[in-house]
């Protein structure tokens, strides 16, 4: 009797125990300091708070782990936990989270926030499927075509040294569609390359021209939205099960907070950071419809690639069409009465 009571004393103990702490190590390239390092931080600390300190991160931010590539390999092997990582880098854990980087496929802000609604849980369960858990994607605002000359038509491409990224299969499939061989760089050593000359145009953000210094080796921004620019933290899925379902809700329920506020303070900085582009010189070159209708042409030249080789499913190019042609088929609707009213 003796025994059995300190059998179950011990027993007691041992349930009455706290669960173990977990320390998610995180890398990212952005630097210590940015709207989004300090949104992630300030989720951290909130996850820390509400389970009483037994789930942590610690970050590696300023691409101090690598690129996305190296960030992926050390999560692979357990030396990191997850990364905060762009699309094209994503594409290595599930190619059709590169869906909404196809070429000149957004218009508008709106259109994307109608696509975004209905397929951003779909790309949520292709990366869980994959082994990672994600807690929404983070806009990065359009990626506009920068360079030290003035780009108006395919035709003036010739002779450019144009930039791609590392690992980035549908911005190199745009380029070699039109018969440009990209160079391809980490996003670490683009601003290098633009010093040096090794190249002379880039895709990037308004915001991310700025933060990264490339405005300030550019002249010309084509003001037409070549692609959709967007990241996403995402943990292995074998390390987020090293935690307590509760403390899992909890995990996700704060950081799938943090990425929308991530995305709405990143959308207001890219408006910013036009209005800056204009001030430090940069010219925005306006045009014309036909000449658009032109550039539209690489959509439908990339999209037929990237299926045709495999790299993005034919259900994932067929859902976004279907998607984007629901939303614009009540704006023409629109446009159509207005035209007939007077």
């Amino acid at each position: 009797m003796r025994r059995l009571l300190m059998i179950g004393a011990l027993l007691s103990a041992i349930v009455s125990l706290p669960a173990q702490a977990f320390t998610f190590k995180i890398a990212t390239l952005a630097p210590d300091g940015t709207a989004w390092m300090n949104e992630i931080r300030k989720g951290a600390d909130e996850i820390k708070a509400r389970t009483n300190g037994r789930v942590k991160f610690r970050f590696f931010p300023g691409g101090i782990m690598g690129n996305d590539k190296s960030v992926l390999r050390k999560i692979r092997i357990g030396q990191l936990h997850g990364g905060a990582i762009v699309s094209g880098g994503l594409t290595a854990i599930y190619p059709d989270i590169g869906i909404y980087s196809l070429p000149f496929t957004f218009r508008t802000e709106a259109e994307v926030d109608y696509v975004r609604q209905k397929m951003d849980p779909l790309l949520m369960a292709g990366l869980k499927k994959n082994g990672f858990i994600s807690f929404g994607l983070a806009e990065g605002g359009f990626a506009y075509l920068m360079s030290n000359q003035s780009i108006k038509v395919v035709d003036d491409f010739k002779g450019q040294k144009v930039w791609v990224p590392q690992g980035d299969d549908v911005s190199r499939a745009a380029f070699e569609s039109i018969g440009i061989s990209p160079i391809s760089l980490a996003l670490s050593d683009v601003l290098t390359g633009l010093q040096t000359g090794l190249v002379d145009t880039i895709a990037g953000s308004a915001s991310g021209a700025i933060a990264l210094q490339w405005h300030t080796r550019v002249k010309y921004l084509m003001d037409e939205p070549l692609s959709y620019l967007y990241a996403s933290m995402v943990i292995s899925q074998k390390r987020f099960n090293r935690i307590s379902v509760d403390d899992q809700a909890i995990v996700t329920e704060v950081m799938g907070g943090t990425f929308k506020r991530l995305n709405k303070l990143n959308r207001e900085d890219d408006l910013n950071a036009r209005a800056a582009l204009l001030e430090q010189g940069i010219t925005f070159i306006k045009l014309s419809p036909q000449l658009t209708a032109q550039w539209f042409d690489i959509h439908t030249n990339v999209e037929q690639s990237m299926t045709r080789k495999g790299v993005l499913s034919n259900e994932i190019v067929k859902t976004l069409r279907k998607h984007l042609n629901a939303y614009r088929a009540p704006s023409v609707a629109s446009q159509t009465i207005q035209t007939s009213i007077h």
